[in-house]
């Protein structure tokens, strides 16, 4: 189980940080001498990410019906996930580096962009999500010899078996 998390909060972070950049980078508003800042605010989605993959891998190692549920929790939880580890950093730098109350101001924006991105690429973050489940499906059954029994109809052995003797 902790190989499949570690996979799935990698596999997550590879897949969706992308997408990540691609929303910020297409948001309304952004100019284009800000490109250094998108792709450093894309990079604050990472520890959401990979936590929300890390925590949902193991569902996916069992039946197709808790895989399902897996990757749909992963196509909604995502761009949750993304925006909150987003916001919780974005609120530290901000409070840091600005004077006054510039920290609510900076929140709603990027909540209000946050959810913009994640409605506008919804399709590739549904696409992402069943490249997720079937990657940590595969590199599970492939990398872990437990977890290879598993999915293998296990062996039958043809000796007869024997009575044991009941002593009367």
């Amino acid at each position: 189980m902790i190989r499949a998390s570690r996979r799935g909060s990698l596999l997550a972070a590879l897949l969706l940080w992308p997408l990540a950049l691609l929303a910020t980078l297409t948001s309304p508003g952004r100019r284009d001498e800000q490109l250094l800042s998108a792709i450093l605010l894309a990079g604050l989605t990472w520890p959401g990410l990979a936590l929300l993959g890390a925590g949902l891998a193991p569902a996916t190692l069992g039946s197709r019906v808790d895989a399902a549920v897996a990757g749909l929790a992963l196509g909604i939880g995502a761009p949750v996930a993304a925006v909150t580890s987003t916001l919780i950093g974005l609120i530290i730098v901000v409070s840091f580096t600005s004077p006054g109350g510039r920290v609510g101001e900076a929140a709603g924006a990027m909540i209000r962009l946050g959810v913009q991105g994640a409605t506008r690429w919804a399709p590739l973050v549904a696409l992402a999500a069943i490249v997720w489940v079937l990657l940590v499906r595969r590199l599970a059954t492939r990398g872990d010899p437990v977890r290879r029994t598993v999915f293998e109809e296990p062996e039958r052995s043809t000796a007869p078996i024997e009575e044991p003797n009941r002593a009367e």
